[in-house]
């Protein structure tokens, strides 16, 4: 088939690789020069298979609220006069349950193992080189209180076979020694020896190259308008040559939106409703001034809800979420606030070990659904596809969610539907909702 991948991020590339794999035919439509220079362009670096616990939980409304008037907590809500925004809060918090939390975070295990096999074998077969690090994920904690209760999580993601170690303060030091000059402040820290970290954009503007090589079509600069759609099928993408302005009507047999936040306001235009906001994320990459001194294992530091990657002589710290529409600018008052203290953290954690006077500022859009589960599988109309809503873990879930969609699309049943991973279907106007193909019964949001 022809098939048309709307979006050019980690998982929109992932699913032209993998629709290439399939003997289909592939164009890429994206707005941006280039691939990956969006949401996966400067995030937390982690593949974190194993950290992936969905946000809404019991206690997490407690949090929130203890959050609200602090420009730099780890997750801020902003309210707004958006209807999306509190269809989406108010989805959040029918989540908050022990039993919905199970739920959710036995789908996010089965994707995130899936995912990691897949991106193994890509890596093995492409070669591509992208600052990995196979050296886990380290999670240290600065409060007994907090250190209690990460050491429960890690009993509750054993349970569902994750390998996530409890480990005191010695030897959160022996995995990472460069956190020495914090030690005395840490309490404890879990680790999840079999999870990576490296850099998404490198690795996603290096796939795009190996699928123009193999034939596929990337329309950069070029912007998605409008979906036409008859009856119960999409007839064409119209889109805009940002350069020169033109519109032009491109058609395929097949159609998928893979445009992060962006999807959902695209797909309103047809009547689908996808329960997707945006949280703002920001990061900060500094230049090492003593790279010898600087961590290698991946970071999570739950105090400030910040992940700290190495990537060659290059520090990333990556976090907070800001669900305050689709703002993505770094010069309002919060933005500033939120920015400047990622860099505040790493030299409380590192003193002298990177330069922060010149830091490079980031932020993007993740695309974050109620449940943190993503939208994998065919819409309710027929020929147009869905790959987004991965939130934070885009890049962790960006291979498998590919594979698993280029083979939906192909008519196969991917090995992930035997893990009792719910392909999507839920979120459509009931009651016409209609899962991907081989796919088990639907879950609902």
């Amino acid at each position: 088939m022809k098939v048309i991948v709307l979006g050019a991020g980690i998982i929109g590339v992932s699913t032209a690789w993998h629709l290439l794999n399939e003997g289909h035919e592939v164009t890429v439509v994206d707005r941006q020069p280039d691939a990956a220079l969006e949401t996966s362009f400067a995030n937390g670096a982690q593949i974190s298979v194993s950290f992936c616990e969905p946000w809404a939980s019991a206690g997490a409304p407690f949090k929130v609220a203890k959050w609200l008037l602090r420009d730099d907590s780890p997750l801020l809500f902003r309210p707004r006069l958006d209807p999306h925004q509190w269809r989406w809060g108010l989805s959040f918090l029918g989540q908050c349950s022990n039993a919905a939390f199970e739920r959710n975070v036995r789908q996010l295990v089965a994707l995130g193992r899936y995912s990691h096999e897949s991106l193994k074998r890509l890596v093995a077969d492409t070669g591509i080189d992208y600052q990995r690090l196979e050296r886990g994920i380290l999670h240290f904690f600065s409060s007994a209180a907090d250190f209690e209760s990460g050491a429960a999580a890690a009993e509750l993601m054993r349970q569902y076979g994750v390998d996530r170690r409890v480990l005191g303060r010695d030897e959160v030091l022996k995995v990472e020694p460069a956190l020495a000059a914090f030690g005395t402040q840490i309490h404890g820290g879990t680790f999840t020896p079999s999870d990576e970290s490296g850099d998404a954009r490198v690795f996603t503007q290096q796939l795009a190259a190996r699928c123009r090589a193999r034939g596929a079509v990337f329309l950069h600069e070029t912007a998605v308008s409008a979906l036409n759609r008859s009856g119960d099928r999409i007839t064409g993408v119209r889109v805009q040559q940002l350069r020169h302005g033109r519109f032009q009507t491109l058609s395929a047999d097949a159609y998928v939106a893979a445009m992060g936040s962006y999807t959902a306001p695209l797909l309103r235009q047809v009547g689908l409703w996808l329960n997707i906001y945006p949280a703002k994320g920001y990061s900060a990459t500094l230049n090492l001034k003593r790279p010898q001194d600087a961590s290698v294992v991946s970071l999570l530091d739950d105090t400030r809800k910040i992940a700290i990657s190495r990537l060659g002589d290059q520090i990333r710290i990556a976090g907070t979420a800001e669900l305050a529409g689709y703002d993505t600018g770094l010069d309002g008052a919060t933005a500033r606030t939120r920015c400047a203290a990622l860099v505040r953290r790493y030299e409380e954690l590192f003193p002298g070990v990177a330069d922060t006077s010149e830091p490079n500022f980031w932020t993007g859009l993740r695309p974050s659904t109620p449940t943190n589960i993503p939208y994998i599988g065919r819409s309710r109309l027929g020929n147009l596809w869905l790959n987004a809503g991965h939130g934070t873990l885009g890049w962790t879930h960006g291979a498998g969610s590919g594979q698993a969609l280029a083979e939906l699309i192909s008519g196969k049943r991917p090995a992930l539907a035997a893990t009792g991973f719910g392909f999507c279907g839920d979120a459509l106007p009931a009651p016409r909702t209609s899962v991907a193909v081989g796919a088990p019964a639907p879950r609902r949001a």
